[in-house]
């Protein structure tokens, strides 16, 4: 899931992820792993409008969040580094989404994250 956004400030990330956050099923929203940065520095608010826990990684520790660390790497086939993402609407980071989750990934058994979830796997807590 993508997200855009206005800007990096923490009122501006926060009700963004709070508003897309809320389309997701129960089970797919109870946590989310933030790196140090201030974009979430807020996370209290949003723990209490969202009922989503937020953990935070140790300094300069990216192994943490390796999915979302393996995700960045993907997105830059789309996004390069230093690119403008503001020329980019939500229909397009959309369109991006849906390419990266109907991709087989070998960490799923050559599955797409798109099938494990239609099969309910994901949910299976």
């Amino acid at each position: 899931m993508l997200v855009k956004v206005k800007g990096k400030n923490t009122r501006t990330v926060t009700s963004a992820l709070r508003r897309r956050i809320r389309t997701l099923p129960r089970e797919l929203a109870r946590t989310l792993t933030w790196d140090r940065g201030t974009e979430l520095a807020e996370h209290r608010r949003f723990t209490i409008a969202t009922d989503v826990q937020v953990y935070f990684c140790d300094p300069r520790s990216p192994w943490q969040r390796g999915t979302n660390e393996n995700t960045n790497g993907l997105l830059r086939q789309y996004l390069p580094k230093d690119s403008d993402l503001s020329r980019h609407s939500q229909a397009e980071l959309n369109a991006i989404a849906k390419s990266l989750n109907t991709r087989p990934r070998k960490t799923l058994g050559y599955q797409t994250a798109a099938a494990i979830l239609r099969g309910g796997v994901a949910l299976t807590g």
